[in-house]
């Protein structure tokens, strides 16, 4: 079972609460998380691409850093874990990315990959006149599709003749190839998105929901299945869980119901009417999930609050789900929590009894 962290890239994490910890996103801090994370012998770290927060008291991802450049840097100070930057599908040339990623991947030694993220926040892309109309919303898995075909054959082959809706290549180059292609993931939520992930994707990263009810969301791992078995690709969930964790259970509820408390409703305002601008949008889609709770403090992903006994007994509950390949993991106070994690937390986990961590 891979077990993973999504490192802070913007400010406050995912925490939009004011009695949340707030701090500024920086290259020392996830510097500090992605060493932690490798001394622990965790498996991977990544960065997602939010370009517009949400505003409010909390001033909610309105600071965040860019993920190539980070995962560049996080690259030259590790040396075993895996690094995924995310690129927002809009914004930089499937060309560009390649080799982009052909350098990571060379400051790394092959440890880099790339998560296709296409799109569901419209003011991202508007504010900066990228948007291309409100069609975007049913046609980005298209979009996508056509991206990472292009990302594949210039990294497989150095050359692309791509003719398709969105893009045209004209004996595109790319040299120096990664020694191998670098893993591609995406985060479909819908069913189109999970499609999407089969074919084209090695993993998919899927939100948890609930809180203390890991097999809550035992649905979606069981959706990336069927898609996998329709492709016929060996394609995994990667579950998304914030872990809260204290001494006691009762002290980890506490923190938690004062997270809750100090929602911070004016960022939410604006996240909930940004997700409910796709109209067409699935039921099952990351718009959606967002939009089914009236104080989705964390994005509504699954939630994983008490003792470090109770945590790793939940998380060996979301491992044993069918269909999921891994874990990825946030938390309230990142450097603090990976400490908690590492050393009293994954040591109970039956599914990591073969992982000794490599640093104290």
């Amino acid at each position: 079972m891979d077990i993973g962290v999504f490192i802070p890239i913007n400010n406050n994490g995912w925490l939009i609460s004011e009695n949340a910890p707030q701090y500024m996103p920086s290259f020392e801090l996830n510097k500090q998380v992605v060493q932690k994370a490798e001394g622990y012998g965790l498996d991977f770290a990544l960065s997602m691409i939010k370009l517009h927060g949400f505003g409010g008291k909390t001033e909610f991802w309105d600071h965040g850093l860019e993920s190539f450049t980070l995962m560049a840097g996080l690259a030259a100070v590790t040396s075993r874990i895996k690094l995924f930057a995310s690129t927002a599908v809009l914004t930089i040339p499937p060309a560009i990315v390649a080799r982009m990623a052909s350098t990571i991947d060379d400051i790394s030694g092959g440890r880099f990959g790339v998560n296709i993220v296409s799109g569901w926040h419209k003011v991202e892309y508007s504010q900066m006149g990228l948007w291309p109309g409100d069609g975007h919303f049913g046609k980005r898995y298209d979009y996508s599709t056509e991206y990472v075909q292009i990302l594949r054959e210039l990294w497989e082959t150095g050359h692309s003749d791509f003719k398709g809706e969105y893009f045209q290549m004209d004996g595109c180059k790319l040299s120096p190839r990664p020694a191998q292609r670098p893993r591609i993931v995406s985060a479909g939520q819908s069913d189109r998105g999970m499609e999407f992930g089969a074919t084209y994707c090695d993993y998919n990263f899927c939100l948890g929901e609930g809180v203390n009810e890991p097999t809550k969301s035992a649905s979606v791992p069981a959706r990336v299945l069927e898609a996998a078995k329709k492709s016929g690709r060996p394609v995994g969930a990667y579950m998304l869980f914030m872990v809260i964790a204290a001494e006691t259970d009762e002290a980890a509820l506490a923190k938690w119901d004062g997270y809750e408390k100090g929602a911070d409703r004016e960022a939410l305002r604006h996240l909930l009417g940004h997700a409910a601008q796709d109209v067409g949008t699935e039921e099952n889609s990351m718009a959606a999930v967002v939009q089914r709770n009236p104080s989705p403090i964390n994005f509504n992903m699954g939630t994983i609050v008490g003792s470090p006994a109770t945590c790793a007994r939940l998380l060996d509950e979301v491992a044993a789900m069918p269909g999921v390949a891994g874990i990825m993991l946030c938390f309230d106070d990142f450097l603090a929590g990976m400490d908690i994690f590492g050393t009293r937390i994954q040591p109970l986990m039956q599914c990591r009894k073969d992982r000794l961590p490599l640093a104290a």
